[in-house]
C-alpha cells in the first residue's frame, strides 16, 4: 500500500491516492480537476476504483464528480445528502476494498456531516483520514455554516477528537485536508501530516482542560474567510457540472468587445503580475496576479453572477486561469482580451497606471493603508497605519484615504486593494514594494 498526498499549497489543502495493490486506487477529498489524480493513478498503473468524501466542502468544488464519470464509485457521508448518484455512508459503515477495510467514522465538528475513515488491515489499523475533524497542529473551523451552529458544532468536534480519535492508537498515522494556508484551518502547523499521538501531546487545542476551555480556545482562533465558502457547500450538495480533463477554452475578445462587456457590468480581471499592472492596465479592472493563491482571492472579491474577461501576460496559460477558477466555482467567462494591453493601447485605448514605491521612497506623512490579516497585522505593524483585511478593501472604500500607500508582504494583495481603491475614485494611490519590518525599519533609520 501507498498514500500520495496531492497538495493544492494555495488552498492549503491536501487529497491522497492510496494504492491499494493489484492496481485498485482510491482517492479521499479530490478536488474539481481530476487530471493530477489520473496521472499519478496511471504512473502507478491503477484504475481509481473509489472517490471518497470526508465532507461537503467549503473551500472548493468537490471532484469526486469527475473521479465517477470516470468510472470510480463515489462514497460520502449519508448526511451530505448529495443530489447526484453515490453511495451514502454513515458511523460504522465499512467498504471492503478488496484486502483492505475503509471503516467510517462520525466526527461532526467542522461540518454537521462530517465522517473521518480509518484504513485497516484486518484488526489492525493503517491510517486516519481526519478530514477537517484533526488537522496537524490544530483543528479545521467550524463557523462556515451559520453563526447560530458556531459553537454547537465546536462542542461537537472537541466529543468527535477526544471520546472517538484519541482512543485510536499513538503510532496511526493521520492523513489531514485541511493544513497550513488553509482559511478552513485554526492553529494549524506546517506540517501536512501527523500522528494520534503526536497531536496528542503537541496540539495546543487538545491541551484544554475541558470542552469549554476548548470552545474558547478553537473560537478564538477564527479570522475571516472567503465570502464563496457560504456558497460552495450547497454547489457541491447539488452536484457540480463536470468538465474532464479539458476545461473549457476562452473566447478570445476584441478591445471594442471587451469594452462592450465591461459597460454591461463584466468583470475585468487582470492576471498579470502586478509589475506589469502597474505600468498600464484597463481602467476598473482588478489585479489579482496569477499565482497560487488567485483561486482564493477571485472567490473572495468577484461576484460569482458576473461574467469574468481575463487580461494575461503573454507567458501565461489561459487554462491554468481557468482550471484555477473553476475549482472555486466560477464558471462564467465571457473570454480574454486577444493581445492584451499592447493590443489595448494599439486601439486608441486608454490606461491607468498604479506607482510601486521602495520603502525609502514612500513621501513623509503618506497614509499608510495595511490590508493583511488580522494575524499578521497582531503580529507587527507600523504605527500609525490604516488596517483593513484585503476581503474587505471594497466594503471600505468611502472610509479610505486618498494619496496612500497600500502595502501588504510582497504586493501582490496590496495592488488587488488599490485597484479596488482606484476603480473606487481615490486618487493618488501607491503599492509599497516591501512589508511593515522594512516600512518600519526605513522610518527608524531616517529619524534623526
Amino acid at each position: 500500500m501507498e498514500i500520495v498526498p496531492i497538495v493544492d499549497t494555495g488552498l492549503g489543502n491536501s487529497s491522497y491516492l492510496i494504492d491499494l495493490g493489484e492496481g485498485r486506487g482510491l482517492v479521499i477529498d479530490a478536488e474539481r480537476d481530476p487530471t493530477p489524480y489520473l496521472a499519478a493513478a496511471e504512473a502507478r498503473n491503477l484504475r481509481l476504483r473509489w472517490a471518497v468524501e470526508t465532507h461537503l466542502h467549503a473551500d472548493f468544488v468537490s471532484g469526486g464528480r469527475e473521479l465517477a464519470a470516470g468510472g470510480a464509485q463515489l462514497l460520502a457521508p449519508k448526511a451530505s445528502d448529495l443530489a447526484f448518484d453515490h453511495f451514502g455512508l454513515s458511523d460504522g459503515d465499512e467498504v471492503d476494498l478488496g484486502g483492505l477495510t475503509l471503516r467510517t467514522i462520525a466526527t461532526p465538528g467542522h461540518t454537521p456531516e462530517h465522517c473521518s475513515y480509518l484504513l485497516t488491515d484486518g484488526p489492525n489499523p493503517l491510517a486516519l483520514f481526519s478530514g477537517g475533524t484533526l488537522i496537524a497542529g490544530g483543528v479545521a473551523r467550524t463557523d462556515l455554516i451559520t453563526p447560530e451552529l458556531t459553537e454547537e458544532l465546536a462542542r461537537a468536534a472537541y466529543r468527535s477528537i477526544h471520546d472517538v480519535l484519541l482512543a485510536l492508537p499513538d503510532t496511526l498515522p493521520v492523513y489531514p485536508t485541511h493544513g497550513a494556508g488553509s482559511f478552513c484551518s485554526t492553529a494549524a502547523s506546517g506540517e501536512r501530516t501527523t500522528t494520534i499521538g503526536r497531536e496528542r501531546a503537541a496540539n495546543q487545542l487538545l491541551q484544554a482542560v475541558d470542552e469549554d476551555d476548548f470552545v474558547a480556545r478553537l473560537l478564538g482562533e477564527y479570522g475571516s474567510f472567503p465570502s464563496y465558502f457560504l456558497r460552495l457547500r450547497d454547489v457541491n450538495r447539488s452536484g457540480p457540472k463536470v468538465y474532464g480533463t479539458e476545461p473549457p477554452a476562452l473566447t478570445a475578445l476584441s478591445p471594442g468587445q471587451v469594452a462592450g462587456l465591461m459597460s454591461g457590468d463584466a468583470e475585468v480581471v487582470d492576471a498579470r503580475p502586478i509589475g506589469k499592472f502597474a505600468a498600464g492596465h484597463i481602467p476598473g479592472s482588478i489585479s489579482i496576479a496569477f499565482g497560487e493563491s488567485f483561486a482564493s482571492w477571485l472567490g473572495w472579491l468577484v461576484e460569482p453572477d458576473r461574467e469574468i474577461v481575463f487580461v494575461a501576460d503573454s507567458g501565461q496559460d489561459l487554462a491554468d486561469i481557468v482550471r484555477q477558477a473553476l475549482k472555486v466555482g466560477y464558471e462564467r467567462f465571457a473570454g480574454y482580451l486577444e493581445g492584451g494591453i499592447p493590443a489595448w493601447i494599439a486601439d486608441d485605448r486608454s490606461v491607468e497606471q498604479l506607482p510601486v514605491v521602495a520603502p525609502m521612497d514612500i513621501p513623509d506623512g503618506a497614509p499608510i493603508v495595511d490590508v493583511r490579516q488580522q494575524n499578521e497585522w497582531d503580529a507587527g505593524h507600523v504605527p500609525d497605519a490604516l488596517h483593513v483585511e484585503l476581503g474587505k478593501v471594497a466594503e471600505y472604500t468611502d472610509r479610505l484615504p486618498v494619496d496612500a500607500v497600500v502595502h501588504c508582504s510582497h504586493g501582490q494583495r496590496a495592488m488587488t486593494a488599490a485597484s479596488l481603491m482606484q476603480r473606487a475614485g481615490l486618487s493618488g494611490i501607491a503599492v509599497s514594494s516591501a512589508g511593515a519590518a522594512d516600512i518600519i525599519s526605513n522610518r527608524a533609520n531616517a529619524t534623526p
